[in-house]
Parts: C-alpha cells; structure tokens; sequence
C-alpha cells in the first residue's frame, strides 16, 4: 500500500504492448476529476526532466541492465518528486506501468535475475507500493498488432512475439502471487467501454465513490 501516513491513493496501470493503458488512465483521471477528487496522472518512463531524458535513452538498444538501471532512474525521479508529494498532500495517482512492468520485461523478458531486480526495484521505488494495480490482459499477438507501425518508446516495445509471451507470463506470475484485493485483472479484448466500466468500479470501491449510473 502506499506509504505509512499517505492521504492519497495510488492506482497502476500494467499491461503489455497495445493493451490499452494510457487511454483507460486519461479516461478515469477526467471521471475522478468530475467526482471532485484531485487526480494526477504519471507516466512511466518519464514525468520529470530525468525521466524524459531516461525515456529517450530506452529507445536505443541497451544491455539488459543498462535498460533495467535506466528504468529504474526514472522510477526514482518520479517517486521522489512526484508520486510521493502527490500522495502526502491527498492527491489520487493514476500511473501508467510501475514496478511490475521491471519485473515483467526486464525480469521474464530480459531473464535478469529476479531477486536482484526485486531489491532494486525497492531501493527505487522507497517501497512505495501500489494501492491498486489494474492489469489489462491481452494476448501479445493482438497488442502487437495493435501497435504497428508506432515510432518511439522504449525498444521493448519493438521486441518479437517470444519476448512478449514472457512478458505476458512475468505478469500472470505476479497477478497470481499477489495479495488478495491488491490486482485486478480486465480482459482487454473487450471493447474499451467494457474494460472502463470495470476498472471505474474497482476504483470507486477503493475510493468510496457512488456509482449509482
């Protein structure tokens, strides 16, 4: 959960190529905002000056851990001045990919040893964990698809089919390891107001917002 003392909410966005994050985070953020409650929404890698530059550099072709590290140097950068002052002034966070998505790609796509990139990943992080992580699951064929002929990005992105199915598993691992309450998982398949609808209601369950619609 978020840090000990934290009025706000942390909510994340993880998925693999195409599953449709970055829409869902933009379109939930303007729902909380019209349900009053004050909402930032962060990307990953990226969201500060350093982040930005982290982003640029994830384009090119990296040493696995060189790619890791450079993750990693954005996530701190964002915790640290963003995610964490956010938090303790009462703000609800919508961040796109975070922790996980290191473990995933980085972990079962890149085959970096996961103990070492779990401690990392803390260090980075300062153990802030996510309140609530919504997982869009989609089939890394179709999500491939659905991004071609997309520039930019890190070069994960730019991977073959074997790469994403180990992604994919990297994140049915950690679904299925996690804490009772802590995931949800949404087929992404489904039509994009489908897959709203259910992520509005886990967050409103969280929240404490009405849904009376």
């Amino acid at each position: 959960m978020t840090s000990e003392g934290s009025e706000g909410h942390f909510i994340v966005f993880e998925g693999g190529e195409g599953a449709g994050k970055s829409l869902l985070a933009t379109r939930l953020a303007r729902r909380l905002e019209a349900a009053g409650l004050h909402t930032i929404e962060v990307r990953e890698p990226g969201g500060t000056p350093a982040g930005e530059q982290a982003r640029e550099l994830l384009g090119q072709s990296l040493t696995p851990w060189a790619e890791a590290f450079a993750f990693l140097l954005a996530r701190s950068e964002l915790v640290s001045r963003v995610i964490k002052p956010a938090l303790e002034g009462g703000a609800t966070v919508l961040c796109d990919r975070f922790r996980a998505s290191t473990v995933a790609y980085q972990g079962y796509g890149r085959g970096l040893d996961l103990k070492r990139l779990a401690e990392a990943n803390a260090s980075a992080t300062q153990g802030l964990t996510p309140d609530l992580t919504i997982y869009l699951d989609l089939p890394p064929e179709v999500g491939l698809q659905r991004k071609q002929g997309e520039r930019g990005g890190p070069a994960t992105g730019r991977e073959g089919l074997a790469f994403h199915e180990r992604v994919r598993e990297g994140y049915r691992q950690q679904l299925a390891q996690a804490p009772e309450g802590t995931w949800l998982e949404i087929d992404a398949t489904q039509a994009p107001e489908a897959v709203e609808a259910a992520a509005w209601e886990a967050i409103a369950q969280l929240l404490g917002i009405a849904t009376g619609e």
